[in-house]
């Protein structure tokens, strides 16, 4: 299977380091070999080093206005499409754990215990 993620204009990232860790950008733009323009509705745009890339791409000009950033965004759908993918899963269920109290964690342990008896 041949590798589709390349660091291109429209290509939606997740950032992996800084205050906006964990967010859904759009590459606005490549700077240089090692950084790219960012942008999103809920951020200023800035430069980013530590991007993963997804599979998800929007058709997108060089740099637009915020605006139409946005409607393109919602056009393809970007938030649906990466929460119903594996990856957004797997964010969505690490967040969730995450946020859970000691009693939280003791009935989720009981549960899975509970299942293991059923199995048997």
């Amino acid at each position: 299977m041949p590798f589709k993620r390349y660091v291109e204009i429209g290509r939606v990232a997740l950032v992996n380091y800084d205050k906006d860790y964990g967010k859904l950008v759009v590459i606005v733009d490549v700077l240089d070999q090692n950084r790219a323009l960012v942008d999103a509705h809920d951020m200023v745009r800035s430069q980013m080093k530590r991007l993963s890339l997804t599979d998800i791409k929007i058709d997108i000009n060089r740099v637009p206005r915020k605006k139409s950033l946005i409607e393109a965004m919602e056009k393809a759908d970007v938030k649906n499409k990466w929460e119903n993918s594996s990856w957004g899963k797997k964010l969505i269920v690490q967040k969730r754990r995450a946020a859970l109290n000691d009693f939280d964690r003791f009935k989720v342990m009981f549960a899975k215990i509970k299942k293991g008896g059923l199995v048997r």
